[in-house]
């Protein structure tokens, strides 16, 4: 198991520029780093590799950012947007190590609604139908893409364990896996544990988070039942730490954080590490 940092904590967009945190990272403990990649232009894989190799660090995962006009379920433009979007990440995500595609691959982030259940079935097919070329593209490139519900605030499509796996086995690639992040199961699971061993081997990443986007273990999650669980459905993946703050404008008001949650955006990073590593038994 590795722990890693996003990089949406201190800079939106990465670009190649901002590979100069990683020893940062490094010294900090962290074994991986996620790159939220809101344009494939922003980054030169080839060179983001040698960086984060040079560090001493992995590219564990590669963060979809379903923005506007990238939408598996919208019109079929959007589809198509959505598509070479994702198809260029796959592209970018072998370069960097055969890192995970990871987040909400299925629509755009923010399209929440009260939508009628024929539509439903509408849109649940669009999603299998476009998920079920790009699991097909990433398979044959040897990359995995790992699906992540999200709260109901953010997403009308896909909330819960049980919805992801019932979209996983629609799409039936071995390409697709679960991705859950404790701030969102905190909003929409009646237990995490119970969350965590009901996706069991087909999980395949996971953000560590704070109920308040802060400081992972410095919250009121019971952090003993989520590592409980995870070590008991043999998890190895990442543990990735993805909370945000208002030093990055852009993101702070995606992702509606309108306060300083903690005293430094450092200290999510350097108390976050620490505390998982604590919480994981791990030394080091």
């Amino acid at each position: 198991m590795r722990f890693g940092i996003n990089t949406f904590l201190f800079v939106s967009p990465f670009t190649t520029a901002s590979t100069k945190l990683f020893p940062q990272f490094k010294r900090w403990g962290f074994d991986s780093v996620e790159i939220p990649v809101e344009d494939p232009a922003h980054i030169d894989p080839v060179r983001v590799q040698a960086a984060a190799q040079k560090a001493g660090l992995v590219i564990g995962s590669l963060c979809a950012c379903m923005g506007p006009g990238r939408d598996f379920r919208g019109t079929p433009e959007e589809q198509q947007t959505a598509m070479t979007y994702c198809k260029a990440l796959v592209d970018q995500a072998v370069i960097l190590g055969h890192a995970r595609i990871i987040g909400p691959v299925y629509s755009v982030v923010g399209k929440a609604d009260a939508v009628e259940p024929s539509q439903q079935k509408v849109e649940f097919q669009l999603v299998v139908k476009n998920l079920k070329e790009l699991a097909a593209y990433a398979e044959s490139k040897g990359i995995t893409i790992c699906v992540e519900p999200l709260n109901r605030f953010e997403t009308d499509f896909l909330n819960t364990c049980d919805q992801g796996l019932k979209l996983l086995k629609a799409v039936g690639s071995k390409a697709l896996k679960l991705h859950l992040d404790t701030f969102h199961m905190n909003i929409e699971e009646k237990q995490q544990g119970a969350a965590i061993r009901k996706a069991g081997t087909l999980l395949g990443h996971f953000h560590a988070c704070g109920t308040d986007r802060g400081t992972p273990g410095a919250d009121s999650l019971n952090w003993k039942e989520i590592v409980t669980a995870l070590k008991a459905v043999k998890y190895e993946g990442d543990v990735v730490i993805e909370s945000f703050t208002t030093d990055v404008k852009v993101i702070a008001r995606a992702a509606a954080i309108w306060r300083r949650i903690e005293p430094t955006r450092n200290e999510i990073a350097v108390k976050g590490i620490q505390n998982l590593k604590r919480l994981f038994g791990r030394r080091k």
